[in-house]
């Protein structure tokens, strides 16, 4: 709908809604430039504190994935006039923790009276305008690298069915609740400074949907391995056992139209490169000199990072997707 208004121009934005990126850029000064995001939703879990937890990750993600170092965020809170307020303290509490984690102050919110919980933050980071990781930046020959498992989607949709095992909901519940910021630290520090070309993080277009952001925003095209793509424990169980949340579904409609998928992918499989993911890993194009030594210094620093694919000259399909 934004795209659809009467377009402001100003020259201090170095990155704005045009090419679908995570945040906002803004530049204040020469060496200065804010990062911006905003992001909430409704409980993916049971636990109010973890519930908080995920939010916060999932907000703060935004900013890491464009480089930027997180300063500050507003709480928004949307919950039932009825409710116990125990459980928005819990929820308050565990976004707190994860704030704390990340060295990002809490300075404020909002609240409204609402029948269903919903609950997120409107985060504010600081980069250096000449060092903002942009999704646009993907290079020919560039190697790909997640950082997360996939499978948050259809575990939570098995969680809200009451169905999923407890093993499953505590390797989701660990995915969502971890920070990208090692991840971020590893990727723009001085070693990979210069060879990481475009980051962005995987949430709820899926890492199909978001594979495709950053294809067309670098005018290039992308080579996915489907069998090197990292799921949860019990993802792959959760969607042949049918908990597809209908945000997997919009996904596939979206952006499968652009995206070849050679014989032979199981079903399951094909199905979770559409799995909407909450509080996703980071998906990184860098020189593919240098792709093994970031994924040696991601795992050294506890991420889990897997080379997935390559980026290749702009043809047709966009996103070819191999066995």
């Amino acid at each position: 709908m934004l795209g659809k208004l009467a377009r402001q121009h100003d020259p201090n934005v170095l990155v704005g809604f045009d090419k679908a990126d995570d945040a906002g850029v803004y530049k204040i000064s020469a060496d200065t430039a804010l990062v911006q995001t905003v992001d909430f939703f409704t409980p993916v879990v049971d636990d109010p504190y973890t519930f908080g937890q995920i939010a916060a990750v999932n907000a703060l993600s935004d900013v890491y994935a464009m480089g930027g170092r997180p300063m500050s965020a507003l709480a928004m809170v949307c919950f039932p006039e009825k409710e116990d307020l125990a459980i928005l303290e819990q929820i308050l509490a565990g976004g707190l923790s994860k704030m704390v984690e990340a060295g990002c102050t809490v300075i404020g919110g909002h609240s409204i009276r609402d029948p269903e919980i919903k609950f997120g933050y409107a985060v504010t980071g600081s980069i250096h305008p000449d060092r903002v990781l942009a999704n646009s930046g993907a290079n020919p020959g560039d190697a790909l690298i997640l950082t997360k498992p996939l499978g948050t989607g259809v575990i939570s949709t098995g969680i809200k069915r009451g169905e999923a095992k407890q093993e499953w909901i505590e390797a989701a519940t660990r995915s969502m609740t971890a920070l990208n910021k090692a991840a971020a630290e590893v990727i723009t520090g001085p070693r990979f400074q210069s060879s990481v070309h475009a980051v962005t993080d995987i949430t709820g277009f899926g890492l199909i949907g978001h594979a495709r952001e950053m294809a067309l925003a670098s005018n290039v095209s992308l080579r996915i391995h489907a069998g090197k793509i990292p799921a949860l424990e019990g993802a792959l169980e959760c969607i042949r056992s049918g908990f597809i949340p209908g945000g997997l579904n919009s996904n596939i409609d979206f952006a499968a139209c652009v995206a070849e998928f050679a014989p032979g992918i199981p079903d399951d499989l094909y199905k979770l490169l559409f799995d909407p993911q909450t509080a996703g890993g980071l998906f990184v194009s860098v020189a593919e000199a240098e792709a093994d030594s970031l994924v040696s210094a991601l795992k050294e620093s506890g991420v889990a990072a897997e080379r997935i694919g390559q980026v290749v000259d702009r043809t047709k399909p966009l996103i070819s997707v191999t066995v």
